[in-house]
């Protein structure tokens, strides 16, 4: 996946389109990515010992990877990913700028 956990993202296509969030988890067998503030949906609990009164939750919801573009950390503008080997290590860069997006 071009993407991990962490990384901060804008969504590119969608209901949320625009929106910008880190994201939360990955899941990569699934291509889905948990991303925070986006794609939020109401779920209904039952009372229980962490939620003793129940009732409707908002809670993100995953996303399909392929959705997502990661920031430029020059531009703050979505880019794709290239990789490059930097002192043996294999390092994902940003296309627009050149810069390391491996922290």
């Amino acid at each position: 996946m071009h993407v991990k956990k962490g990384d901060k993202v804008q969504v590119i296509s969608g209901k949320d389109k625009g929106k910008q969030g880190v994201i939360l988890e990955a899941y990569p067998k699934k291509d889905r990515v948990l991303v925070e503030g986006v794609n939020v949906i109401k779920k209904h609990s039952k009372p229980s010992q962490m939620n003793p009164q129940g009732g409707i939750m908002s809670q993100e919801a995953p996303i399909h990877v392929s959705n997502v573009m990661p920031i430029d950390p020059k531009t703050g503008n979505p880019t794709r990913v290239g990789y490059k080997v930097v002192d043996g290590k294999k390092v994902r860069i940003a296309k627009k700028s050149g810069e390391v997006l491996d922290k």
